[in-house]
């Protein structure tokens, strides 16, 4: 399994980029077209909760992979965790 852990900026559909921090991993042993994890963005508003599709993650080195999101979890008053699925090659 391979992972990845740290800092990650989500692209939205309009293009706005969100920064944060994501945990991946992908989901079958070698696999690399199979991935997921979490990210949580630094700041959060109506916009980054409500993003579901065409959006993109950009990791360090301009790496990208497309991702949707399957949930968005409450974490404090001002925080949120989405989780995050990925479609085609992993970035990382």
């Amino acid at each position: 399994m391979t992972t990845y852990s740290g800092p990650a900026t989500l692209i939205l559909a309009n293009g706005a980029r969100v920064t944060g921090m994501a945990s991946l991993g992908t989901n079958n042993r070698g696999n690399l077209n199979g991935w997921s994890g979490t990210f949580r963005p630094n700041e959060v508003n109506a916009e980054v909760r409500n993003a579901t599709d065409g959006l993109q993650l950009e990791l360090p080195y301009e790496q990208i992979g497309t991702v949707a999101v399957t949930n968005v979890r409450r974490l404090l008053a001002t925080q949120v965790l989405m989780s995050l699925a990925g479609t085609g090659p992993a970035p990382f």
